[in-house]
């Protein structure tokens, strides 16, 4: 199994400089634009990754329609071949993965003055309520499976979520991640573009059957966690944002995107 812990794509607010914690910006057309590569990209990466079996995401909007996404590519594709037996994954949007509450800087410039913010410590909280409530048992039973789990979030809060994790699952890999003293670097442990995803695979620490002494039967060490890419971009490769304004626009879905301009007409049923 693997986790993909992804960013939404862009929004109005990124494009504007502003905070948007709980607030919820939408996103941009180049934003959706960026979350449709990322689900067909996925898609066409499922014989190497597995397929997607569970998608979580924040409750606001930004999250939701850039996992939405990646459901619709990934019911694309299993339509076309045809996978028998396989339940339809559908999206599981929790307040948990909120991005961090910014109070009365809300809706303001970058660097406005937020004394009253959520702290990290609450967010560290809700991180660890995701993850004994839904990652964690997933994680439990991964062993023996080909899944991929995507959780789209919001790029503060998936930095708690990763610390959390990874002091769970994989000490090690926290260590190597974390910036050591005197590096210059925040106490964040990745950072992500809109739609960059880290991802990590899930392995089985020791052999099936080998005594790994008594602490290892805590649940907690039956799997472990290893980082193999970090705010992975690939699927934006040769993306142009549009000009004009347009791209950094309120996605209209009324507009058809280049994308699907440029996409091969479908051919109706008295044509074929």
């Amino acid at each position: 199994m693997r986790v993909l812990l992804v960013r939404h794509g862009e929004t109005v607010d990124n494009v504007s400089g502003l905070y948007a914690g709980v607030r919820d910006s939408p996103l941009t057309a180049h934003g959706v634009l960026q979350a449709r590569r990322l689900g067909a990209y996925l898609a066409a990466r499922s014989p190497v990754i597995g397929p997607v079996t569970h998608v979580f995401s924040s409750d606001l909007q930004r999250a939701a329609n850039t996992a939405q996404a990646v459901l619709e590519a990934q019911a694309s594709r299993e339509s076309s071949a045809a996978i028998p037996g396989r339940a339809p994954v559908r999206l599981v949007k929790l307040p948990e993965l909120r991005e961090r509450d910014f109070g009365s800087a809300e809706g303001k410039r970058f660097g406005t003055p937020h004394a009253d913010a959520e702290t990290h410590e609450k967010m560290r909280l809700r991180a660890d309520r995701f993850v004994r409530a839904h990652l964690g048992p997933l994680l439990q039973n991964s062993v023996a499976s080909d899944g991929l789990v995507v959780v789209v979030s919001h790029g503060i809060l998936l930095n708690s979520l990763l610390k959390v994790l990874l002091t769970r699952f994989a000490p090690s890999e926290l260590a190597r991640l974390a910036p050591g003293p005197g590096s210059g670097r925040s106490d964040y442990l990745a950072s992500w573009g809109n739609t960059g995803y880290l991802e990590m695979v899930v392995r089985q620490p020791f052999p099936s059957g080998a005594a790994a002494g008594p602490e290892s039967r805590d649940r907690r060490e039956r799997v472990s966690l290893a980082v193999v890419q970090v705010n992975a971009l690939h699927h934006l490769e040769g993306l142009k944002k549009t000009r004009g304004g347009i791209g950094s626009a309120r996605f209209d879905s009324r507009q058809r995107t280049m994308d699907s301009f440029l996409a091969p007409r479908k051919r109706k049923a008295e044509e074929t």
